[in-house]
Order: C-alpha cells, then sequence, then structure tokens
C-alpha cells in the first residue's frame, strides 16, 4: 500500500485502484468536499507527476481521455482548486509524494494499461439523486429526468414557461461553463429539439444562468456529471445513427393543467408585445412551453 496524507487529502494506492479522499480542512473546496471519496481503478489512469515547488508541491493524477464523466462534463473547465486528482503536497513529504507517484508508473507498465481513449467511463460518478440550488434556480435529476424549478431571481421568461422537465431519453449532451466570478457561467440541457438553440442562457429555459455565489454555482457540476455519466458514451456518439425510443406518452393533461398553459401563452404574449422577446425568443419559447404541456 502506497499512501500520503496531507491537510488537502489522502491518497492510497494498493496495486488496483487509487483512492482518493478529500480533506476537511477549510482550505479544501466545498466542490471536492461534496463530490467525496473517488475510486478511480489503474484502467482508468494515464500517468501520474509530482510537481516540486519551493514551499509546497502537487501530485496530479492524469485519466484516459473518455474514462471520468466529471472531466467529460467539465471539459477542463474545472477550476485548479476544485480538481479532485490534483493534491497539495507539504515540502517534507515531498519523497512520500515520489513514492506514491512511481508506484503508480510501475503499476501501470506491469499491467499494460493502454493510453488512447477509453471507450466506456470508467468511474460511475456522482450518485443520483442530486440536487443543486443556484442562482438561477433548483436542478435535480433522479437518473432518469432532469427538474429545473425557477428562483424569483431568474428571467421573467424562464418563470413564464413554468418548471422545466427533461428526460434522459431526449437529451443529447449537457453543456457546462462555471460562474467564474468576473464572468458568468451556464449549464444548459441540449436536446435534439433545441441542440440549434441560439437563446443566451438567461433567457434559454433549457439552460441555468450562473452569476450568484461562485462557491454555491461550482456545484452543478454534480448533476452535469450525474446526467453525462448517463448519456450515451461519446466514443458511440459518431456510429450511433439510429433514433433511440422515446417514453410512453403520458395521460393527456387535465382542465387544469390547460388554464396553466393559456395564463403562460398571455404571460409570453405580453412580453413579446412589450419588446422583452424577440420575434425568434418568441416562437422558441412559445414552442418550448407548448412541448411541456
Amino acid at each position: 500500500m502506497a499512501e500520503i496524507i496531507q491537510r488537502d487529502g489522502t491518497w492510497a494506492f494498493d496495486g488496483s485502484t487509487v483512492r482518493i479522499t478529500p480533506g476537511l480542512h477549510r482550505s479544501v473546496p466545498l466542490f471536492r468536499q461534496t463530490y467525496g471519496e473517488v475510486a478511480v481503478p489503474l484502467e482508468a489512469v494515464s500517468g501520474i507527476v509530482y510537481e516540486p515547488e519551493r514551499k509546497r508541491g502537487r501530485l496530479r493524477l492524469r485519466l484516459r481521455e473518455g474514462a471520468d464523466p466529471l472531466l467529460q462534463a467539465t471539459g477542463g473547465r474545472l477550476p485548479e482548486a476544485a480538481d479532485p486528482y490534483r493534491l497539495i503536497v507539504d515540502i517534507d513529504r515531498s519523497g512520500v509524494a515520489e513514492y506514491v507517484a512511481e508506484e503508480i508508473r510501475h503499476a501501470l507498465l506491469l499491467d499494460q494499461v493502454p493510453e488512447e481513449p477509453a471507450k466506456a467511463y470508467l468511474l460511475p460518478g456522482p450518485p443520483v439523486p442530486v440536487s443543486v440550488r443556484s442562482s438561477d434556480g433548483m436542478v435535480s435529476f433522479d437518473g432518469t429526468q432532469v427538474r429545473i424549478d425557477w428562483a424569483d431571481t431568474a428571467d421573467r421568461i424562464k418563470r413564464a414557461t413554468g418548471p422545466r422537465i427533461i428526460s434522459t431519453h431526449d437529451l443529447v449532451q449537457v453543456d457546462w461553463l462555471p460562474n467564474s466570478g468576473y464572468q458568468d457561467g451556464f449549464m444548459r440541457f441540449v436536446t435534439r429539439e433545441t441542440v440549434f438553440s441560439k437563446l443566451p442562457p438567461e433567457k434559454d429555459p433549457y439552460a441555468l444562468d450562473l452569476w450568484g455565489s461562485t462557491r454555491r454555482d461550482l456545484l452543478t457540476a454534480l448533476v452535469a456529471t450525474a446526467v453525462t455519466a448517463r448519456l450515451p458514451h461519446p466514443s458511440t456518439r459518431a456510429v450511433d445513427h439510429v433514433e433511440r425510443p422515446r417514453p410512453t406518452p403520458e395521460i393527456p393533461p387535465r382542465s387544469d393543467h390547460h388554464d396553466v398553459l393559456l395564463r403562460r401563452l398571455r404571460e409570453l404574449g405580453e412580453l413579446h408585445r412589450e419588446g422583452v422577446l424577440t420575434d425568434e425568443e418568441f416562437a422558441t419559447t412559445k414552442a418550448t412551453v407548448l412541448r411541456g404541456f
């Protein structure tokens, strides 16, 4: 067993799995503490490096492309401090860090782990159900459906469309950009019908506009990862030309649903007449409301 224990977290390698446990110190970002322990199978690893510095060093675990839904969902945009595959090492523990790195490198050679992209996710991603309250609203995922309940601070267009429920059968991918504090971020659920939508995140009823607390909004990556882990792997998308079956239609809406539909259409019409919505935005949002009912 090769192990290094630091304030930033603990890495332990038993020959087949790198077990990464975040530290409990207040300096450890909320995202890493919430994401929790990560068990990385050796077959998902492409390499490891130790980067020594004057006062401290860093261990960095590199994963094979396509092996981890977290890296797939965040697309390299996860802030460095929130990266679970990076460990800050005190300078007096650099020898231990080098030993851990060498043990993992040796195991990679012995097991002849391939370097090419993985053809399936080798890590499961966060468990479901998972819910996160962002600056734009509450987003939840139960393993089959995404639900967005808009906050009072969300754009009027989104609130007029009502809660958004999206089945994984209709999803193509999740686009995620973190709120940096200097630039707003977003999390957009791309469906077959909205793949060419040009609505900005603040008006798109299929997107969360991330503009508030960077610490809190970063947690939306949990949902993005959980959803990504349950979508077809990127390696299959290029050859998957067959339309997946859609779920059986539900029972027709009741009369009270009809009243809600009329009210929301009237609200959209008023926004259009007032110039809040352009012609394109009105048409797209109206179609979204109708599909929702």
